[in-house]
């Protein structure tokens, strides 16, 4: 779990960088300071894991489930692209592969902690 959240949050912060090169300067730099604050963020989480592991993992969970509510506020950018709507370039794609890296990562981390309560569960009996 810990390396797919450091994976994540690295595969984020490279959308980030490369929005940099691939679209024009004004949204290049927005995708910069998202993909810096939320793939950041993972990495933080995934860091943390190393002292607290329940507390990395939970916070991922949440950064992530941030991630994909920001990502399905713009996926009517991806309908339009795909309708042939090109005014924004290939910003709408980006935002689609970071919403299904953060919804990948949301459903893992939920998987998860069931796991860990159905485990904690049978113990107690």
């Amino acid at each position: 779990m810990r390396a797919h959240i450091l994976l994540t949050g690295i595969l984020i912060l490279a959308a980030g960088i490369s929005a940099m090169f691939i679209l024009p300067k004004m949204p290049g730099f927005e995708f910069l300071r998202g993909g810096l604050t939320l793939g950041g963020a993972l990495l933080i989480c995934g860091i943390f894991t190393f002292s607290m592991y329940w507390h990395g993992i939970i916070g991922a969970g949440i950064v992530s489930l941030i991630g994909t509510g920001k990502g399905l506020m713009g996926i009517k950018g991806v309908a339009d692209w795909f309708t042939g709507d090109r005014s924004r370039g290939i910003a709408p794609l980006l935002e689609l592969g970071i919403t299904i890296l953060c919804v990948v990562l949301l459903l893992r981390v939920l998987k998860a902690l069931q796991a860990e309560r159905t485990r904690r569960m049978l113990e107690a009996n």
